[in-house]
């Protein structure tokens, strides 16, 4: 149920249907358990197997996927919880709506915490979530009208009509119908145009960035769905205790939840339900075990935990979700958008026109100075070659141009629009798009999902159409475009491959081809053959030129200078951050002054 994103092999045709059947016969086995002669016991284990995976779900997607590690999950369970609890006690309202005011105010809480810290990186960001944990932790143990450590008690049963969720076994079918909607809806996230967006964070924000993706944007959402998750668990844990307190909601809890989330697989929705189950039901055995041969009582349990967490990151780092489902095969994405329409083009400018000005742009670090006032312009129809010797300063223009970097002065302008102070996201919307020195990818994901990614700005199709499958059509037509670029540099064959497997000048292309999905009018291209054998490299040339034929002009840095001066127009040379010449390939390669730049003589 994974999105696919695994290479083909052999088997795979069987992939599919023997994925769904596995998933087909958990679902059978979650609606009979409950009519089973099991004990009771049973059931309430795998009551809160399911709470604790929906908590342990909101993780693999916030830290597993996004790359944002977070310890404070527990506190928005107690959000959930607290919420239902007092309105159902105080002012008597049905927990149905008691829900949505429990989701509203958590969502309202996730947006104001996810505001200040998510704009933290590094340790910062996972201390930051262990302080509001805590906060929200000791408001809830500290407020009188919430009963204190006490907490409330004699909290109602859900009903829906005459039936009583708290009779019987009725409660399991809440629990798991919510848990399993839950992993359905963020699979189907995943493998959408948002789920690639957040994929993305986890490999770095500059290239998603580059590809039009707000990655702060995209950081905020899925810390909002994690947090509605853990609220949900919470509504559902305070009815079906009938009582909270606020033990459930501390660190302690928010650790062991990221346990769960790390053990399951980190990275793999259903892995959360691995993790849930291992957790719960060795740390029972343990709790019964352990006092009995150290002879003396204490949360004992932790210590195993943190033995176990460190085995599993040492021989299965992925969880032990992915590590057992390997042996089944990954079902390959099946091909439906050859006839989906094909996404809207933008204009293209006239030849000779205006494209890009580059006036006296400056970047300064400190006291070095890596690019000294360099000037230069591009017209539409044009290759265009930045050459130079190695720490010239060639990537750092390019940074500046495209917006990675901030300018210390200068000014750039793009078909006459200042796009001095613009980000990177917001020029590559405008039709600048480019390629990196060294290849910047999601290894995890396939060629087709990467180049897909630079369709990113395209699309409009948010997180909740994703969950409800509501953005098919749109997704179709974003993966005939990835197909048609990913032809036209002689991927087609490779569109399944996961990205990670290939050679260098196979991800080199493919990043092209990612740029290229951006529907660029300037691409600039850093080291385009890098890595490229010399037929690849002539049929990289091919493209190139095609592309221009096409009407993209084209900027690119290159270290082949056979390359460069058979395809280029003009070339701008720089030496130390400097602008040392401007001409034709046969005025460049004539200059002695190029000649000392590089062989430190002019003779």
């Amino acid at each position: 149920m994974e999105p696919a994103s695994a290479a083909p092999g052999a088997g795979r045709a069987a992939g599919v249907p023997l994925r769904t059947a596995i998933f087909g016969a958990f679902v059978a086995l979650a609606v009979v358990l409950p009519q089973l002669p099991v004990p009771d016991f049973w059931i309430t284990q795998a009551n809160y197997i399911g709470l604790y995976a929906l908590v342990a779900m909101g993780l693999v997607l916030l830290t597993g996927v996004a790359g944002l590690t977070s310890f404070g999950q527990a506190a928005f369970v107690g959000i959930g919880s607290y919420a239902t609890a007092y309105l159902s006690t105080s002012l008597g309202l049905s927990p149905w709506l008691n829900l949505f005011v429990g989701l509203a105010l958590t969502c309202l809480s996730a947006l104001v915490l996810g505001w200040i810290t998510l704009r933290m990186s590094g340790h910062y960001l996972p201390l930051a979530t262990i302080a509001w944990c805590l906060a929200l932790n000791y408001t809830m143990a500290n407020m009188e009208w919430l009963g204190k450590f006490d907490g409330i008690l004699g909290v109602p049963p859900i009903t829906l009509g005459a039936l009583d969720f708290t009779e019987g076994r009725n409660i399991f079918y809440l629990i798991w119908g919510a848990a399993l909607a839950a992993a359905v809806a963020l699979v189907n996230l995943l493998d959408s145009r948002a789920g690639r967006a957040i994929r993305a964070l986890n490999g770095g924000v500059v290239m998603a960035e580059a590809m039009g993706v707000s990655t702060f944007r995209y950081k905020v959402q899925v810390f909002v769905i994690a947090a509605l998750l853990a609220a949900v668990s919470g509504w559902l844990f305070a009815h079906f205790q009938r009582t909270v307190n606020p033990s459930p909601y501390g660190i302690k809890w928010g650790i062991e939840y990221l346990i769960m989330a790390v053990i399951g697989g980190v990275g793999s929705v259903w892995g959360a339900f691995a993790g849930a189950a291992v957790v719960k039901l060795i740390e029972d055995q343990l709790q019964v075990l352990l006092p009995s041969l150290i002879g003396t009582a204490g949360n004992f349990e932790i210590v195993v935990f943190g033995i176990a967490l460190v085995l599993v990151l040492k021989y299965a780092p992925q969880g032990l979700w992915p590590y057992v489902s390997g042996w089944v095969p990954a079902p390959r994405r099946a091909r439906d958008w050859a006839e989906a329409p094909l996404l809207a083009e933008r204009a293209r400018p006239a030849p000779g026109e205006a494209l890009l000005e580059v006036d006296m742009v400056r970047k300064q670090f400190g006291g070095l100075v890596a690019v000294n006032d360099v000037s230069f312009a591009i017209r539409a129809g044009e290759i265009c070659g930045l050459i130079g010797p190695n720490g010239a300063g060639k990537s750092t223009t390019f940074n500046l141009v495209t917006g990675v970097l901030a300018k210390s002065g200068g000014t750039v302008r793009f078909r006459g629009e200042d796009i001095t102070a613009l980000r990177s996201r917001e020029i590559a919307r405008r039709g600048l798009s480019r390629t990196f020195q060294h290849v910047r990818m999601m290894p995890g994901m396939t060629v087709l999902e990467n180049v897909a990614l630079g369709g990113h700005q395209r699309g409009r199709s948010g997180a909740i159409r994703a969950m409800l499958r509501l953005d098919r059509a749109e997704e179709r037509r974003l993966f005939r475009e990835a197909e048609r670029q990913l032809a036209r540099i002689g991927m087609a064959g490779q569109v399944h491959e996961l990205a990670g497997n290939l050679a260098l000048g196979r991800q080199r292309l493919m990043e092209i081809a990612r740029a290229l999905c951006t529907d660029p009018v300037l691409l600039l291209l850093d080291e385009p053959a890098a890595g490229l054998r010399h037929l690849e490299k002539q049929a990289l040339a091919d493209v190139l030129r095609q592309l221009k034929a096409e009407g993209v002009s084209l900027l690119l840095v290159e270290h082949d200078m056979d390359f460069v001066m058979n395809l280029t127009d003009r070339i701008v040379v720089m030496e130390f951050g400097t602008k040392l010449m401007e001409g034709t390939p046969v005025e460049v390669q004539a200059s002695p002054a190029v000649r000392a730049a590089y062989l430190g003589t002019e003779h």
